[in-house]
């Protein structure tokens, strides 16, 4: 029997997927060609990383700099990690700061403008799995509300009995009576700086009580001009890199 002709359906995710050593070889190239467009190029890692926010951060500097958060790696090599390789005169100094969750920032904004911005640049958001608590939170004895106490019960709601079965499922010791959820002693969801984990985020979500804190540190910076490099963070732990 002779093939069929109808065309056949390509999924474009399949289609527009670039392999890997194509995206390596891409983000090589791109951020020498951004090394050699802007004056200062600057190290940070990222506190509690959401793409959401970093996304705000990339817009800001749309107009003057490109920021790159991609394998450390390759970046790296692309800017040079020894002084017979560096892309230019200086650089093999900062590469040392490229390890871990770390991005670059090539820009020819001033160096105090970007480190004043950063310094100022702070999100709150929900806590996940694995970070820790930076408060602690105790929902009290009682007919459970909706902000768990976070809020006066005149502009608090009861939590709705639809829910009782979810928290109780999280770990919170819930009863219902006459159609309220209840609690017989207050339940202590989280204490400063423990570690959390799902169940607990999960609760924190439910009651609107963020945690998390995206916070940008910069690391260290170079400049053209001066071809040095200037170390910001003198805390963050810096190892060589290795050539593999």
């Amino acid at each position: 029997m002779p093939k069929s002709k109808r065309q056949r359906v390509v999924h474009t995710s399949v289609v527009q997927k670039k392999p890997s050593k194509e995206k390596s070889a891409s983000l090589y190239s791109a951020v020498q060609a951004a090394a050699d467009a802007y004056q200062h190029i600057f190290v940070f890692s990222v506190d509690n990383m959401r793409n959401t926010y970093l996304k705000d951060v990339r817009q800001n500097f749309s107009e003057d700099g490109r920021l790159f958060f991609g394998k450390t790696k390759v970046m790296a090599k692309a800017l040079g990690m020894t002084v017979e390789t560096e892309h230019a005169p200086g650089l093999a100094k900062l590469t040392k700061y490229l390890k871990g969750s770390v991005g670059i920032l090539c820009t020819s904004r001033e160096p105090e403008a970007v480190l004043e911005y950063f310094n100022g640049y702070t999100e709150v958001d929900f806590a996940r799995a694995g970070t820790k608590a930076t408060r602690r939170f105790v929902i009290p004895a009682g007919v459970v509300y909706s902000r768990g106490g976070e809020a006066a019960i005149e502009d608090d709601l009861p939590l709705p009995h639809s829910l009782e079965v979810t928290v109780r499922k999280w770990g919170m010791p819930t009863r219902m009576d006459k159609g309220k959820v209840m609690l017989d002693q207050e339940y202590v969801v989280a204490e400063d700086e423990q570690e959390l984990n799902s169940q607990q985020t999960a609760l924190l979500k439910l009651f609107g009580v963020a945690m998390a804190e995206f916070k940008v540190q910069v690391l260290s910076y170079w400049s053209a001009s001066s071809q040095e490099v200037v170390e910001v963070n003198s805390e963050a732990a810096v190892e060589p890199m290795e050539e593999g």
